[in-house]
């Protein structure tokens, strides 16, 4: 089943030099751009991420020091790059978790503002946890009744993505609803405010630590009650859209303190 479009849908994938949002950066980037009348635009972009590639990502990724030499900056590309996925809705396999954190922070490395907490995210993975409990090589072999060859290959991982969430709309069509809203719902898993989880929604939908000596207040409550907290969180290792979003809830508390 085809996707139902309104607006461009962009699937991506991204490989890096290791799993810590804040510290590690991407060495790779492919995305593939799915417009309303069914035609896409495929760009995949090695980067050198000015650090030394530890040789257990390379062993998963296969890029090497070498192979991203001389390659561009991330902050060379990010411009062109946030431009392109400008006015779209994003689809990806288990990147809620880590592809969508890493590309903000590595946007916000630029200064430049790519909220994707403002856009509507389908993770394929998600609806594949919640349908048959598998992998994205067994999720491809399931849904497409093919072999995912070159695993771990961003675009290889970005097309297979793609086509997975196509062959669960006809798998599930008495379930799934060809809407991207829809699927971004039921593909949703946490109630996160930041991406690495500092910060979450209770059952009242008003913000609230989720560490610390905190854990469980109210973060408008915290700001208020002990200003320093704040500039702790600001000056230490956290990531920068944790620090962005905090900072949101100092500057617009009223969006944060549950439903009006």
């Amino acid at each position: 089943m085809k996707l139902n479009l309104k607006r461009p849908i962009v699937f991506f994938d991204i490989e890096s030099t290791g799993l810590d949002v804040a510290k590690d950066r991407i060495v790779e980037i492919s995305a593939v751009k799915v417009f309303p009348d069914g035609h896409n635009e495929v760009k995949t972009r090695r980067v050198n991420p000015n650090m030394e590639i530890p040789a257990e990502a390379t062993a998963i990724h296969h890029i090497t020091n070498e192979d991203v030499a001389n390659e561009p900056e991330f902050k060379q590309i990010a411009k062109s790059l946030a431009q392109w996925m400008e006015g779209c809705d994003f689809a990806g396999y288990n990147f809620l978790k880590f592809d969508i954190p890493l590309l903000e922070e590595e946007f916000l490395r630029c200064n430049i503002q790519f909220d994707f907490g403002k856009k509507r995210l389908i993770d394929v993975q998600n609806i594949f946890h919640k349908m048959e409990q598998r992998n994205l090589i067994a999720a491809y072999k399931f849904y497409c009744k093919k072999d995912l060859l070159q695993a771990h290959s961003a675009e290889a991982d970005t097309m297979a993505t793609y086509e997975v969430l196509e062959a669960q709309l006809d798998k599930y069509a008495d379930t799934l609803e060809n809407d991207v809203q829809k699927l971004a719902d039921f593909s949703s898993r946490s109630k996160f405010v930041d991406y690495a989880g500092r910060i979450v929604y209770n059952d009242k939908n008003q913000a609230v630590f989720n560490f610390g000596k905190h854990k469980g207040r109210l973060v408008t409550e915290v700001l208020k009650s002990e200003p320093s907290y704040y500039s702790w969180i600001l000056n230490g290792d956290f990531t920068l859209n944790t620090k962005r979003v905090l900072t949101d809830i100092k500057l617009h508390p009223e969006n944060y303190n549950g439903e009006a």
